[in-house]
């Protein structure tokens, strides 16, 4: 039926059409699979870590000689 402010369905239409959009929508979903499930293989990661310290040791006078004289202690 058309209207001076356009077209409009019959209520009775309108409610099959929202019908048939919602047993479209309803199919669909039916048809979506979501799957979850552990890789076959383990998961390996590569990490190259270069790791560089310096370690820097202050002694005593008093110590440093007796280490110099005595190089048999270590």
């Amino acid at each position: 039926m058309i209207t001076e402010t356009g077209f409009r369905l019959p209520i009775a239409k309108m409610g099959m059409m929202w019908a048939g959009i919602i047993l479209v929508n309803l199919a669909l979903l039916g048809c979506v699979r979501l799957e979850v499930a552990t890789p076959d293989k383990p998961i390996n990661i590569n990490m190259n870590v270069k790791i560089e310290h310096e370690i820097h040791i202050k002694i005593d006078r008093q110590i440093e000689d007796m280490l110099k004289n005595n190089s048999n202690l270590f």
